[in-house]
């Protein structure tokens, strides 16, 4: 089991299905192509805004997902509410039409069960207050872009919203995310929702039997019990002494994406790694990775997260539609007044032992012989990184994973 993330945009799109299956040979349009491109660095700012926030520990969330919410905003809005979107996603040279069909293009790419060998649901739902009457042309578009539902519901009874909601985000995911929000702070707006489980397989498995207790250090007084997961394997890794922290980089099935870890070398708060991270950094630490024989010990368990992403969205521009004096979503309901009053984007996500069958032929030959020690039993960060469009799937960070307080060691 792994990470949950929920990302709460209300906003219900299931894994790309409003697409036709990507073929395994087929090449990005230009549009779709820009769009991966500028969705990898939306990833960092969003990272950054979502790190500062009080009280946040675990993160998680889908930068490309949170693209196709964004335009799905751009749908919806006219003149300086859809422009704003489109400046965020530095798209403003791109046309309207190829906005939603390169989005959709690009989702529908990294999100195909069969060329990725993963398993991704993704729901969108939008929920607009009782007084709301959507536009049947925003309906259908948006189906046909975003695979969005859209429902009617009265956010004056918080608590029958609020399971409601849950309810659906539980549903969506078959149950792997339990709880999108416990509140609906305002009662006049609509509310975007993304509901997503991801659990991808690795390139090569982890032999279920190799799996026992450790310790994981939340910090240095604080330590949890967690199910940790061994194998040892050819791997891209770069040690970077300089900044006193390891790059790990472990394929996916089909090799069509790779989850990066970035963990320092010690048990520290994360702020001074994150405040590196940006777009260029990766690709430079990219760039420095050496297959390297390498014992990997990962935990094997799982994380809810829900972010709220409305704030974080508005220090990256987008300003007006989470204003209801201000927002133009008329193309959704047909006359001014409607604003989006949360933007919520919910994952679950689960990693284990799953993968291809191990090539046994290396542990024959000496590629293996005396590997560096990758052991990330204290907080890290991680991505999933999209070799094909050179998106950023998810990105996150672990802190504090499930599992007992362990007794202080004398």
């Amino acid at each position: 089991m792994w990470m949950t993330n929920l990302v709460a945009l209300v906003l219900v799109a299931t894994s790309a299905s409003a697409a036709t299956s990507a073929s395994p040979d087929k090449v990005l349009s230009s549009h779709a192509t820009i769009l991966a491109d500028n969705s990898a660095e939306l990833a960092f700012g969003l990272y950054q805004n979502i790190a500062k926030e009080k009280d946040v520990e675990n993160i998680l969330f889908s930068p490309v997902v949170v693209a196709s919410s964004l335009g799905l905003v751009a749908l919806g809005g006219k003149a300086s509410t859809a422009s704003q979107v489109k400046s965020i996603l530095n798209a403003t040279k791109v046309k309207d039409e190829q906005l939603h069909a390169g989005l959709a293009e690009l989702l529908t790419e990294v999100s195909d069960p069969k060329t990725r060998n993963v398993t991704w649901k993704i729901s969108n739902r939008l929920y607009g207050p009782n007084s709301v009457t959507f536009v049947e042309d925003f309906v259908k578009s948006s189906k046909k872009h975003y695979n969005c539902d859209h429902s009617k519901i009265n956010f004056s009874d918080k608590k029958s919203a609020v399971s409601s909601i849950n309810e659906w985000a539980a549903n969506s995911t078959d149950g792997k995310l339990p709880e999108v929000t416990k509140d609906v702070e305002k009662t006049d707006g609509a509310m975007l929702i993304n509901a997503m489980f991801f659990k991808p397989h690795w390139d090569e498995q982890f032999h279920h039997k190799m799996v026992d207790n450790r310790g994981f250090m939340v910090s240095r007084s604080y330590t949890v019990s967690v199910q940790m997961m061994h194998r040892t394997g050819l791997y891209g890794f770069y040690d970077d002494k300089t900044n006193k922290l390891n790059i790990l980089s472990m394929p996916l099935a089909h090799k069509k994406s790779t989850v990066v870890f970035i963990m320092p070398h010690h048990t520290e708060p994360l702020d001074r790694v994150e405040k590196m991270l940006t777009k260029k950094q990766l690709d430079t630490w990219m760039g420095k990775l050496q297959q390297t024989a390498i014992a990997v010990s990962l935990p094997k368990v799982s994380m809810e997260v829900s972010h709220d992403l409305q704030k974080s969205l508005g220090e990256l521009g987008l300003t007006e539609a989470v204003d209801k004096s201000k927002a133009d979503l008329s193309k959704i309901s047909g006359k001014k007044g409607l604003y989006l009053a949360s933007v919520f984007h919910a994952s679950a996500l689960e990693w284990g032992t799953d993968g291809n069958e191990m090539d046994m032929s290396v542990f024959s030959t000496d590629k293996l012989k005396n590997p560096k020690l990758f052991y990330a039993d204290h907080p890290f960060i991680f991505l999933v990184k999209d070799q094909k469009t050179n998106s950023i799937l998810f990105i996150g960070r672990m802190v504090r994973p499930k599992g007992d307080k362990m007794r202080d060691e004398l």
